[in-house]
C-alpha cells in the first residue's frame, strides 16, 4: 500500500523506527478515522496520503525530542481524533498513555481504536480539562503533558500544567509562527508554575509542513485556582 511505504521513508527520514506491525497499525487507524469520519466529524483531512503526512508524521515528528526513555505517564489533552496520543502509543507500545476528551463520541471511536489496534496501557478520560485539572485522580499525576492545535499557549498552559507534577513537561505541537503567542504567554507561564525550556524547528520531509515544538518544564505547583470554571480560560486568558 502506498501509503503505508510513505509513512516507512518519512519516519526514516526523521529517525523514527517503525515496525512492520506499528505500520499496520497506522493503516487500520487510518481506515477507521476515514469509515468513522464518515459519520461524524474528526478530521476535514480526508486523503489517506494527507492523513500519513499531515497527522501521522506530524505527530510522530516530535518523537526525537520528547523525554520518553522511562515512560513517562502520558496525557494527551484535547485529543480529538487522537492526535498526537495514538500515533505516539503506536510507536511507543509501553508508554503509558491517557487520552482527554470533551466528547463522549470521539472517545468511542478512539476506544474501538483501541480494540483493533491491541493497544494496552491506553486510558480515557471524558472530561473538559478545566473540570479534569481540578480533578485530584488527574491534578498533578503525570510526566508528560502532549497537546496539538487546542488553544492560544497562554490558554493551553492554563488547560495543562495543571496536570503536571512538578519536573514534568508540556510538549506543545504549535504552527511555525509561535513568536507572539510565546510573548504573550510569559504571565500565564510565570503564575501557573511553567517555565519555556525549549523551542524545536520541525519539518515534515517529502512536504513543506513545518511547525514548532514548545517544551515548557513545570517548575513549581501551579496554584489551586487554576484552571478556573470553563468558559473563563479563553474568554479572559491569564
Amino acid at each position: 500500500m502506498k501509503e503505508e511505504k510513505l509513512l516507512r521513508e518519512t519516519c526514516e527520514k526523521m529517525g523514527i523506527p517503525l515496525t512492520e506491525e506499528m505500520e499496520k497499525q497506522f493503516m487500520t487507524y487510518l481506515s477507521l478515522l476515514l469509515e468513522w469520519n464518515e459519520k461524524m466529524n474528526l478530521t476535514a483531512i480526508t486523503e489517506p496520503k494527507d492523513v500519513v503526512q499531515k497527522h501521522f508524521a506530524d505527530c510522530l515528528s516530535v518523537l526525537p525530542h520528547l523525554p520518553l526513555s522511562a515512560n513517562p505517564r502520558t496525557l494527551d489533552v484535547g485529543t480529538g481524533a487522537g492526535f498526537p496520543g495514538i500515533p505516539l502509543k503506536i510507536a511507543c507500545p509501553a508508554l503509558p498513555m491517557t487520552l482527554l476528551d470533551s466528547l463522549q463520541k470521539r472517545l468511542s471511536f478512539l476506544e474501538e481504536v483501541q480494540n483493533r489496534l491491541s493497544l494496552t496501557e491506553l486510558f480515557f478520560v471524558h472530561a473538559r480539562a478545566e473540570d479534569g485539572g481540578q480533578n485530584p485522580l488527574y491534578r498533578e499525576q503525570f510526566d508528560l503533558v502532549v497537546s496539538r492545535a487546542v488553544a492560544h499557549l497562554s490558554v493551553l498552559a492554563e488547560y495543562c500544567l495543571p496536570f503536571l507534577q512538578v519536573g514534568g513537561v508540556l510538549a506543545a505541537l504549535k504552527g511555525p509562527d509561535v513568536k507572539t503567542e510565546l510573548a504573550e504567554s510569559t504571565h500565564a507561564l510565570a503564575v501557573l508554575g511553567g517555565q519555556i525550556q525549549k523551542i524545536i524547528d520541525i519539518e515534515i520531509p517529502f512536504t513543506d509542513l513545518q511547525h514548532k515544538l514548545v517544551l515548557i518544564q513545570k517548575t513549581s505547583p501551579t496554584p489551586k485556582q487554576y484552571p478556573r470554571k470553563a468558559g473563563k480560560v479563553t474568554k479572559n486568558p491569564l
